[in-house]
């Protein structure tokens, strides 16, 4: 069956990135239909007034705040065409880049990716699997200074996608051919 692979690449890095490279390979293998979005290619912030349009009920925003929000849209458009999200995250300062977390905040919706009920919020993109190639250079993956990988983990449950992996190439700071290896190891295992 063919797959639909939103890949996503967060590495400020253009060239010898880990998490790109990891991510393109993954992407390559698990799709036939690969959209791309490079996040070095800046997705802004949410600010006062995107927060207002986002707020307002559909059929009541004006055209300013539907242009607002284009740009969500069709980021959040691009997630619902996917079968796949794959996730290149480095992790800087023990985090996500601050372009996924705006990425983030744009796709991050009430009624839109999700919705609030009396049991909590439920995510509304389900039926979906996510793989997070996550690099570092000296965090390790699933320690207790990595607030990057959880992160990701936690806002894919959030929208609705609760199949998640990870795929580590940690502590590359410390022993980088070891790190490649067993990221190498998880990529050749994943199944389409």
């Amino acid at each position: 069956m063919a797959q639909t692979v939103l890949h996503i690449d967060a590495s400020a890095r253009l060239t010898g990135s880990t998490s790109r490279d990891l991510s393109a390979q993954i992407a390559n293998k698990l799709g036939t239909n690969i959209i791309h979005r490079d996040l070095t290619k800046a997705i802004p912030q949410i600010d006062e007034t995107w927060v207002q349009a986002n707020f307002t009920p559909a059929d009541q925003r004006t055209e300013a705040q539907k242009a607002v929000l284009a740009l969500s849209d069709s980021l959040i458009k691009e997630i619902k065409a996917a079968d796949v999200l794959v996730i290149g995250a480095p992790i800087y300062n023990f985090g996500v880049p601050a372009a996924l977390k705006a990425w983030i905040d744009q796709i991050a919706r009430a009624g839109v990716t999700f919705k609030y009920t009396e049991n909590g919020p439920q995510g509304l993109l389900e039926g979906k699997r996510a793989v997070i190639a996550v690099a570092s250079g000296g965090t390790a993956i699933g320690s207790e200074i990595d607030f990057a990988s959880g992160y990701l983990r936690h806002i894919m449950g959030f929208i609705g996608i609760s199949d998640v992996e990870i795929v580590a190439a940690d502590r590359m700071m410390v022993d980088a051919e070891e790190a490649l290896a067993k990221a190498q190891a998880q990529v050749d295992t994943l199944a389409a």
